[in-house]
């Protein structure tokens, strides 16, 4: 089977005349990034800050020309924004003087198809995040997580087939943000969506992802792919089995958080109960953004 996108040595400088009077020199934000994702897969790319993920969303998404190499989706070439791609900024970036529901339809009059088809998905959508009786509401009567949601709809409603996520939950609280990974998780079932997902959050990737692209400091580079074989549906005791902790320690190796595990202390030798101990403290140092 032909893999749906295909990145191939991509890089990215951006010229000092890009940076501002301050730039000495170019700046080379990610380099010879090559890797391959299947049709439905959900990909993170993760990795610390100024790595380069957003910007290689942005390239993938065709908001960004490359430096060089090749970016293939569906055996064409991205030089320009697709029709049938979603995109969800790290902030809603609602239009605070249209209603919820005129917020999520604005793709569809941008790309002429505002019918009654696409009001009635819009409305669907809606519903499936907990916003139904909202419809009419505008943006500043929303919380930060409600408005994320409505970004989320606004980005499905043209049924995708490629959605592009630029750490779109990071700025919520940690419950909010968790009820947003299974959410996303629900709706990736119900569209069957390939998902390209940017996050610096090792938890978040790992409960979310088919595979996880580790990315090193900048100029970004892919250090390690690891395929999560975590069982759907994905619920919060994930979070706490043996398999999601190795794969949580092994992105962190990779990142360069941990470099080394002390074996796990024999039940009953420690007080540090279900949540304590090595996984514990992984666990409480990563969630977090």
């Amino acid at each position: 089977m032909k893999p749906f996108g295909v990145l191939d040595d991509v890089r990215k400088v951006f010229e000092r005349s890009e940076l501002g009077r301050g730039a000495r020199e170019p700046l080379v934000a990610i380099e010879s990034i090559s890797c391959t994702f299947g049709e439905g897969e959900l990909v993170s790319l993760l990795g610390p800050s100024g790595c380069g993920k957003t910007t290689l969303l942005r390239i993938i998404a065709g908001l960004m020309p490359k430096s060089a190499g090749s970016v293939r989706i569906r055996g064409e070439e991205v030089v320009e924004p697709h029709a049938d791609f979603g995109f969800v900024f790290q902030t809603p970036n609602l239009m605070p003087w249209r209603s919820v529901i005129d917020n999520v339809l604005f793709p569809l009059e941008i790309i002429g198809r505002l019918d009654a088809a696409g009001r009635k998905r819009a409305h669907d959508l809606l519903e499936i995040v907990g916003l139904g009786d909202f419809h009419a509401s505008r943006p500043h009567q929303l919380s930060g997580g409600m408005q994320q949601r409505v970004s989320l709809c606004r980005a499905l409603v043209h049924q995708p087939t490629l959605i592009l996520m630029d750490e779109p939950f990071g700025a919520l609280d940690e419950l909010t943000r968790m009820e947003m990974n299974d959410l996303l998780l629900d709706i990736r079932v119900r569209t069957r969506a390939t998902v390209v997902f940017v996050t610096h959050s090792i938890a978040e990737a790992v409960y979310l992802s088919d595979r996880v692209l580790v990315f090193s400091r900048r100029p970004g580079r892919i250090v390690e792919d690891i395929t999560v074989d975590l069982p759907y549906p994905r619920s919060a005791a994930t979070r706490y089995t043996a398999r999601f902790s190795e794969l949580d320690q092994r992105a962190s190796r990779a990142l360069g958080v941990i470099k080394d595990v002390p074996p796990p202390v024999a039940h009953g030798a420690s007080d540090d109960g279900p949540h304590g101990g090595v996984h514990g403290a992984l666990q409480g140092g990563t969630h977090g953004h």
